[in-house]
Protein backbone atom coordinates (compact mmCIF):
# COMPACT_ATOMS: atom_id res chain seq x y z
CA UNK A 1 0.00 0.00 0.00
CA UNK A 2 1.11 3.66 -0.78
CA UNK A 3 1.97 5.73 1.89
CA UNK A 4 1.90 9.85 1.64
CA UNK A 5 4.83 11.12 2.90
CA UNK A 6 5.12 14.97 3.48
CA UNK A 7 8.24 18.07 4.02
CA UNK A 8 7.32 20.96 5.63
CA UNK A 9 9.86 23.68 4.32
CA UNK A 10 10.34 26.88 6.88
CA UNK A 11 12.53 30.12 7.29
CA UNK A 12 12.31 30.17 10.85
CA UNK A 13 13.29 32.90 12.83
CA UNK A 14 15.08 33.64 16.10
CA UNK A 15 11.79 33.14 18.63
CA UNK A 16 10.92 29.67 19.21
CA UNK A 17 7.39 30.60 19.79
CA UNK A 18 6.54 31.96 16.00
CA UNK A 19 8.29 29.13 15.01
CA UNK A 20 6.12 26.08 16.49
CA UNK A 21 3.13 28.46 15.29
CA UNK A 22 3.98 28.23 11.55
CA UNK A 23 5.05 24.12 12.21
CA UNK A 24 1.90 23.91 13.32
CA UNK A 25 -0.05 25.62 10.56
CA UNK A 26 1.79 23.74 8.15
CA UNK A 27 1.97 20.20 9.81
CA UNK A 28 -2.10 20.69 9.60
CA UNK A 29 -1.69 21.43 5.90
CA UNK A 30 0.43 18.12 5.40
CA UNK A 31 -2.10 15.86 7.35
CA UNK A 32 -5.25 17.55 5.24
CA UNK A 33 -2.99 16.66 2.20
CA UNK A 34 -3.32 13.14 3.13
CA UNK A 35 0.13 12.41 4.87
CA UNK A 36 0.98 9.78 7.04
CA UNK A 37 4.89 10.21 7.41
CA UNK A 38 5.62 14.43 7.90
CA UNK A 39 9.11 15.95 8.74
CA UNK A 40 10.32 19.72 9.61
CA UNK A 41 13.52 21.09 8.91
CA UNK A 42 16.80 21.38 10.84
CA UNK A 43 16.46 23.90 13.45
CA UNK A 44 12.80 24.60 13.19
CA UNK A 45 11.91 26.11 16.27
CA UNK A 46 15.07 28.95 15.96
CA UNK A 47 17.75 29.54 13.42
CA UNK A 48 19.54 33.32 14.97
CA UNK A 49 22.41 35.15 14.22
CA UNK A 50 24.14 34.13 17.74
CA UNK A 51 24.92 30.48 18.72
CA UNK A 52 23.85 31.78 21.90
CA UNK A 53 20.69 32.01 21.48
CA UNK A 54 20.28 28.10 20.21
CA UNK A 55 22.30 27.01 23.48
CA UNK A 56 20.00 29.16 25.62
CA UNK A 57 16.74 27.24 24.34
CA UNK A 58 18.38 23.87 25.10
CA UNK A 59 16.01 21.13 26.46
CA UNK A 60 16.78 18.25 28.47
CA UNK A 61 16.48 15.07 26.98
CA UNK A 62 12.41 13.96 27.07
CA UNK A 63 11.30 17.24 28.76
CA UNK A 64 10.91 20.85 26.94
CA UNK A 65 8.15 22.60 25.11
CA UNK A 66 9.40 21.91 21.68
CA UNK A 67 9.39 18.35 22.34
CA UNK A 68 6.15 18.49 24.07
CA UNK A 69 4.78 20.31 21.11
CA UNK A 70 6.11 17.03 18.76
CA UNK A 71 4.11 14.98 20.88
CA UNK A 72 1.09 16.46 20.93
CA UNK A 73 1.26 17.26 17.05
CA UNK A 74 1.63 13.90 16.34
CA UNK A 75 -1.19 12.96 18.63
CA UNK A 76 -3.63 15.60 17.11
CA UNK A 77 -3.23 14.99 13.65
CA UNK A 78 -2.83 11.12 14.15
CA UNK A 79 0.68 11.26 11.78
CA UNK A 80 4.18 9.90 12.09
CA UNK A 81 6.40 13.44 12.99
CA UNK A 82 10.08 13.26 12.31
CA UNK A 83 10.45 16.45 14.01
CA UNK A 84 13.77 17.99 12.06
CA UNK A 85 15.87 18.83 14.82
CA UNK A 86 16.17 20.67 18.44
CA UNK A 87 19.02 21.92 20.09
CA UNK A 88 19.14 18.99 23.62
CA UNK A 89 21.56 19.25 26.49
CA UNK A 90 24.87 18.04 25.69
CA UNK A 91 27.65 15.78 27.63
CA UNK A 92 29.45 19.07 27.57
CA UNK A 93 27.84 22.14 29.26
CA UNK A 94 29.11 24.41 27.14
CA UNK A 95 27.43 22.74 24.08
CA UNK A 96 24.12 21.04 22.49
CA UNK A 97 23.60 18.29 20.45
CA UNK A 98 21.55 18.44 16.85
CA UNK A 99 18.48 16.50 17.58
CA UNK A 100 16.44 14.34 15.47
CA UNK A 101 13.28 13.24 17.20
CA UNK A 102 10.30 11.06 15.98
CA UNK A 103 7.23 10.53 17.42
CA UNK A 104 4.83 7.73 16.57
CA UNK A 105 0.57 8.97 15.84
CA UNK A 106 0.26 8.28 19.22
CA UNK A 107 2.55 10.83 20.10
CA UNK A 108 5.05 8.29 21.81
CA UNK A 109 8.58 8.95 20.83
CA UNK A 110 10.29 5.85 19.06
CA UNK A 111 13.41 7.34 17.47
CA UNK A 112 16.45 9.85 18.40
CA UNK A 113 19.12 10.61 15.78
CA UNK A 114 22.08 13.34 17.13
CA UNK A 115 24.06 14.90 14.02
CA UNK A 116 27.04 12.54 13.89
CA UNK A 117 28.68 14.87 10.57
CA UNK A 118 29.67 18.64 12.14
CA UNK A 119 29.70 21.28 9.08
CA UNK A 120 32.61 23.58 8.54
CA UNK A 121 32.87 25.57 5.80
CA UNK A 122 35.32 28.90 4.72
CA UNK A 123 34.41 30.86 1.44
CA UNK A 124 35.58 34.67 2.11
CA UNK A 125 33.17 36.43 4.38
CA UNK A 126 30.95 33.35 4.94
CA UNK A 127 32.13 30.96 7.42
CA UNK A 128 30.56 27.80 9.83
CA UNK A 129 31.95 25.57 12.39
CA UNK A 130 29.61 23.97 14.12
CA UNK A 131 32.02 22.30 16.18
CA UNK A 132 32.32 24.94 18.19
CA UNK A 133 29.05 25.04 19.38
CA UNK A 134 27.41 21.32 18.67
CA UNK A 135 28.75 17.67 20.23
CA UNK A 136 28.68 15.28 17.55
CA UNK A 137 26.30 12.30 18.65
CA UNK A 138 27.55 8.72 18.48
CA UNK A 139 28.49 7.31 15.33
CA UNK A 140 25.78 4.73 14.72
CA UNK A 141 23.19 4.94 12.35
CA UNK A 142 19.08 5.22 13.29
CA UNK A 143 16.33 3.38 11.64
CA UNK A 144 12.53 2.86 12.67
CA UNK A 145 10.11 0.90 11.63
CA UNK A 146 6.67 1.98 10.21
CA UNK A 147 3.68 -0.04 8.95
CA UNK A 148 6.64 -2.58 7.91
CA UNK A 149 8.92 0.10 6.85
CA UNK A 150 12.48 0.84 7.14
CA UNK A 151 13.20 4.50 7.68
CA UNK A 152 16.52 5.88 8.25
CA UNK A 153 17.60 9.20 9.53
CA UNK A 154 20.36 11.35 8.73
CA UNK A 155 20.73 15.30 9.32
CA UNK A 156 22.20 17.65 6.87
CA UNK A 157 26.27 17.85 6.24
CA UNK A 158 25.15 14.09 6.93
CA UNK A 159 24.32 14.08 3.08
CA UNK A 160 28.37 14.10 2.41
CA UNK A 161 29.13 10.39 4.10
CA UNK A 162 27.79 7.69 1.89
CA UNK A 163 28.83 5.26 4.07
CA UNK A 164 26.07 6.22 7.19
CA UNK A 165 23.58 5.59 4.24
CA UNK A 166 25.11 2.07 3.69
CA UNK A 167 25.49 1.76 7.27
CA UNK A 168 21.73 1.95 7.85
CA UNK A 169 21.12 -0.55 5.00
CA UNK A 170 23.69 -3.03 6.16
CA UNK A 171 21.28 -5.42 7.80
CA UNK A 172 18.10 -5.18 5.59
CA UNK A 173 17.54 -2.44 2.47
CA UNK A 174 16.49 0.73 3.66
CA UNK A 175 12.80 1.89 2.11
CA UNK A 176 13.13 5.63 3.20
CA UNK A 177 15.78 8.33 4.41
CA UNK A 178 14.42 11.66 6.09
CA UNK A 179 17.04 14.24 5.83
CA UNK A 180 16.10 17.35 7.54
CA UNK A 181 18.41 20.14 6.33
CA UNK A 182 19.16 23.82 6.97
CA UNK A 183 21.77 23.88 3.20
CA UNK A 184 23.92 27.33 2.96
CA UNK A 185 22.51 28.69 -0.38
CA UNK A 186 26.56 28.62 -1.74
CA UNK A 187 27.00 24.64 -0.47
CA UNK A 188 22.81 24.10 -1.65
CA UNK A 189 22.99 25.55 -4.93
CA UNK A 190 26.33 23.73 -6.02
CA UNK A 191 25.68 19.96 -4.24
CA UNK A 192 22.47 20.03 -2.47
CA UNK A 193 20.17 17.98 -5.46
CA UNK A 194 23.36 15.81 -6.67
CA UNK A 195 23.63 14.40 -3.22
CA UNK A 196 19.79 13.73 -2.74
CA UNK A 197 19.37 11.76 -6.12
CA UNK A 198 23.46 9.91 -5.65
CA UNK A 199 22.26 8.61 -1.99
CA UNK A 200 18.54 7.77 -3.26
CA UNK A 201 20.02 5.95 -6.27
CA UNK A 202 22.77 3.96 -4.72
CA UNK A 203 20.37 2.84 -1.97
CA UNK A 204 17.66 2.23 -3.89
CA UNK A 205 14.95 4.01 -1.57
CA UNK A 206 12.88 7.16 -1.06
CA UNK A 207 14.77 9.78 0.40
CA UNK A 208 12.55 12.50 1.53
CA UNK A 209 14.34 15.91 2.37
CA UNK A 210 12.95 18.73 4.45
CA UNK A 211 14.56 21.98 4.45
CA UNK A 212 15.16 25.71 5.44
CA UNK A 213 14.28 27.67 2.34
CA UNK A 214 15.30 31.40 2.08
CA UNK A 215 16.32 34.59 3.70
CA UNK A 216 16.02 34.13 7.66
CA UNK A 217 15.61 37.25 9.91
CA UNK A 218 19.45 36.99 10.73
CA UNK A 219 20.45 37.30 7.01
CA UNK A 220 21.07 34.17 6.61
CA UNK A 221 20.46 32.40 3.48
CA UNK A 222 19.07 28.74 3.30
CA UNK A 223 18.82 26.59 -0.58
CA UNK A 224 15.32 25.14 -0.01
CA UNK A 225 14.51 22.81 -2.08
CA UNK A 226 12.65 20.56 -0.32
CA UNK A 227 12.08 17.55 -2.31
CA UNK A 228 11.11 13.66 -2.09
CA UNK A 229 13.30 11.85 -5.13
CA UNK A 230 12.37 7.63 -5.96
CA UNK A 231 14.82 4.88 -5.59
CA UNK A 232 15.46 5.38 -9.63
CA UNK A 233 16.70 9.17 -8.42
CA UNK A 234 13.27 10.98 -10.01
CA UNK A 235 11.89 13.60 -8.28
CA UNK A 236 8.20 13.58 -7.53
CA UNK A 237 8.06 16.55 -5.71
CA UNK A 238 10.06 20.20 -4.73
CA UNK A 239 9.50 23.14 -3.61
CA UNK A 240 12.85 25.72 -4.13
CA UNK A 241 11.81 28.26 -1.75
CA UNK A 242 9.38 29.84 0.95
CA UNK A 243 7.33 28.21 3.43
CA UNK A 244 4.70 25.31 2.67
CA UNK A 245 4.85 21.72 1.97
CA UNK A 246 6.21 19.16 -0.26
CA UNK A 247 3.96 15.95 -0.62
CA UNK A 248 4.53 12.59 -3.30
CA UNK A 249 3.37 8.90 -2.30
CA UNK A 250 6.36 6.40 -1.36
CA UNK A 251 5.12 2.97 -3.11
CA UNK A 252 6.75 0.26 -2.18
CA UNK A 253 6.23 -1.91 -5.59
CA UNK A 254 8.20 1.18 -7.05
CA UNK A 255 11.15 -0.01 -4.62
CA UNK A 256 10.46 -3.64 -5.69
CA UNK A 257 11.03 -3.15 -9.16
CA UNK A 258 14.07 -0.72 -9.33
CA UNK A 259 15.77 -3.50 -6.94
CA UNK A 260 14.53 -6.34 -9.43
CA UNK A 261 15.68 -4.66 -12.54
CA UNK A 262 18.90 -3.26 -11.41
CA UNK A 263 19.69 -5.92 -8.42
CA UNK A 264 22.70 -3.16 -7.26
CA UNK A 265 22.35 -3.94 -3.50
CA UNK A 266 22.95 -7.79 -4.01
CA UNK A 267 26.13 -7.10 -6.31
CA UNK A 268 27.88 -5.31 -3.77
CA UNK A 269 31.28 -7.09 -3.13
CA UNK A 270 33.32 -4.69 -0.94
Amino acid sequence: MNLKIAAVQMISGPEVAPNLATAARLIAEAADQGARLVALPEYFPIISASDADRLAVREADGAGPVQDFLAAAAARHGVWLVGGTLPLAADDPAKQRNACLVFDPAGRRVARYDKIHLFGFRKGEECYDEAETIEAGPPAPVVFELDGLRVGLAICYDLRFPELFRAMGEKEPLDLVVLPAAFTDTTGRAHWETLLRARAVENQCYLLATAQGGRHPSGRMTHGNSMIVDPWGEILARMEYGEGVVAAALDPARIAAVRASLPALRHRRL
